[in-house]
């Protein structure tokens, strides 16, 4: 057994609930790692009590998650988040809760890989209009619990971190809604995607990668983005405007990564420079292990320009509204 602690920074208060700063919150979670190999075993189907359990726990727990977006209050809301955290490793500790979908949380986005070797939690926290804080934890498929905390520590990172691999205490925080798995030549590999709530007037949307190392422990970004025949970006973090949306995501019809293109454009609120899509679409596709970079995924094109059907020639002859021409006897 060994304990894992879940330190997690708030940013400063505004709203003046919790004085100058949030307090440092120590959350401290006994993780279980277990060496026995009867236990080391994936997880079984669960009990009927334990699933009777779960199912209790996710009542109350399905109450915070519904807080934490709905909530009008900054405080209730961090009351809520720090409920879910704690109740939700307590649930977990719960024997084969892999197996257990907690498909209430509705504030939550719980995704689980295809080979199901593991599932991802994430969530995200308003705290006031410039300050989003995320959540999240990584949960092997053990019969006994085996949890890897996430901590968000974007605002530590540097403006845009693409180029370093990052533990998963230096997180880059975002709720994820897809996950993708590849393979490489160190091994599978897992694309994942999300949204970053950033601030205000500006969100961003971020494409990073999952891996675990020998140790079994997991890895965030890796440098299998090609640009140019250049290996080297870590993750792809694209940032707009609020008032834009933005497409990233696999897209299962072409086979490969689609993400907007973006331009710099005028801010009405900063007065600055802000950014959103022009349209046309760039791209990541797959090959032989790495993502190699695609400008302008669509070049349509046409010999000739577009043009209106011809008015004047008898056949087509139409009035300025469009309507044919009227016969004799023929009243408008």
């Amino acid at each position: 057994m060994h304990d894992v602690s879940f330190w997690v920074i708030f940013g400063s208060d505004k709203s003046g609930h919790y004085g100058r700063f949030w307090a440092l919150l120590a959350l401290f979670f006994a993780v279980t790692t277990v060496v026995f190999s009867q236990k080391m075993g994936r997880a079984a189907e669960l009990a009927p009590e334990a699933r009777e359990q779960l199912r209790r726990a996710e009542d109350t727990l399905a109450v915070f998650a519904f807080a934490i977006t709905n909530d009008t209050s900054s405080e209730m809301r961090f009351l809520a988040c720090k409920s879910l955290i704690t109740g939700l490793v307590r649930a977990l500790k719960t024997e084969n809760s892999f197996r257990y979908p907690f498909e209430r949380l509705s504030s939550v986005s719980i995704l689980t890989p295809p080979d199901s070797s593991f599932r991802i939690f994430t969530w995200q926290l308003f705290v006031d209009d410039s300050t989003y804080r995320h959540y999240g934890a990584i949960q092997m498929n053990q019969r006994e619990l085996k949890l890897f905390p996430l901590i968000d520590r974007r605002f530590e990172l540097g403006a845009m971190p693409t180029r370093e691999a990052l533990p998963p205490n230096r997180w880059y925080g975002a709720v994820y809604y897809n996950l993708k798995p590849f393979d490489t030549r160190q091994g599978r590999m897992y694309l994942l995607f999300g949204l970053d709530g950033h601030s205000f007037f500006e969100k961003r949307k971020v494409m990073d990668v999952l891996s675990f190392d020998a140790k079994g422990e997991p890895v965030l970004g890796a440098p299998v983005f090609e640009r140019n025949g250049q290996l080297g970006e870590h993750r792809l973090i694209l940032e707009y405007s609020a008032d834009a949306k933005v497409k990233l995501n696999w897209d299962d019809y072409y086979k490969m990564v689609l993400f907007d293109h973006l331009i710099p454009w005028p801010s009405p609120h900063t007065g600055g420079i802000t950014h959103v899509p022009d349209g046309s679409y760039d791209g990541f596709k797959y090959e032989k292990g790495r993502w190699v970079f695609v400008e302008k995924v669509f070049r349509d094109s046409q010999e000739e320009a577009p043009r209106p059907y011809p008015v004047l020639d008898d056949k087509n002859r139409r009035d300025l509204l469009g309507r044919p021409p009227k016969t004799k006897g023929q009243r408008r």
